[in-house]
């Protein structure tokens, strides 16, 4: 045998580090496994990072579902309560107004919602400035009689103011007492339709024409001009009570148009 046949043992062998490895069991490729081991590829013990994805649509909708569901019970248990308290039955003989003689409950603070207080005071100084209105009627029509008016006036002026307080107070404004505290649609439509009415006898009332009352009974400008003309006093109380039923007038049209509003809010 020839020596150029033998191995060499002191031949080193080429090892390609990027080979496939794959490599025949023979090859001796120890460069990617020292790779492998120090960077962790493909080991036991590799670290792991999850990342969470939520790729089911029709679970979320069931979560956004049962949130919705839940916040509307929510919802339903506070305005149920809130129904409780507002339609608790309060005596009727629990007299508090005025309070030097207590004829009426009255207790804006304590029963009405308190984003619905100012209008309801509102209409509770609407509801002031008529009878202001009606009773000074009375007194510029007594001037009038003392003047020779007659007593006619007189008596349609008592009535007016006899019958226009309570009924007032009956017809419209306690319906919309009762509305601000239980939120009902049809005490707010028993409002809207007598204080109608309301707005259009103080209208009536700023001029006074001699065409269903007796002319002088109220103090509009056409009765204070006739007044005016005979007697100089009487005319200045007229024109003062023509003034009152102008800005009541003013008033209760502003009254009805906030209250319009807040009840197109709440439905």
């Amino acid at each position: 045998m020839s020596r150029s046949e033998d191995a060499n043992p002191f031949a080193t062998e080429d090892v390609n580090p990027f080979s496939n490895a794959n490599a025949a069991p023979g090859s001796k490729s120890r460069i990617p496994q020292m790779v492998a081991t120090t960077l962790g590829f493909g080991q036991k013990h590799d670290a792991t990072v999850d990342i969470p994805l939520d790729s089911d649509p029709k679970k979320k909708a069931t979560e956004l579902s049962n949130w919705e569901s839940d916040l509307k019970r929510r919802e339903n248990d506070i305005k149920r309560r809130e129904e409780a308290v507002a339609g608790a039955a309060i005596p009727e003989d629990d007299r508090n107004w005025p309070p030097f003689f207590p004829i009426i409950h009255h207790d804006i603070a304590n029963e009405i919602p308190v984003h619905a207080q100012k209008l309801q005071y509102l209409a509770f100084a609407s509801w002031l400035g008529l009878v202001l209105c009606l009773t000074f009627n009375v007194i510029a029509v007594i001037v009038c009689w003392i003047k020779g008016g007659g007593v006619k006036i007189f008596f349609l002026a008592v009535i007016y103011e006899l019958l226009g307080v309570p009924l007032s107070y009956v017809l419209w404004y306690r319906p919309l007492y009762r509305a601000m505290r239980t939120d009902s649609a049809m005490k707010f439509g028993w409002f809207f339709m007598f204080y109608l009415l309301h707005l259009g006898f103080c209208i009536f009332a700023a001029i006074a024409p001699p065409i269903v009352f007796h002319g002088k009974s109220l103090t509009g400008i056409l009765a204070a001009i006739d007044v005016f003309s005979d007697h100089a006093l009487a005319g200045i109380f007229y024109l003062v009570g023509f003034g009152l039923f102008c800005l009541e007038s003013l008033l209760s049209f502003w009254v009805l148009q906030k209250v319009y509003m807040y009840f197109r809010g709440n439905k």
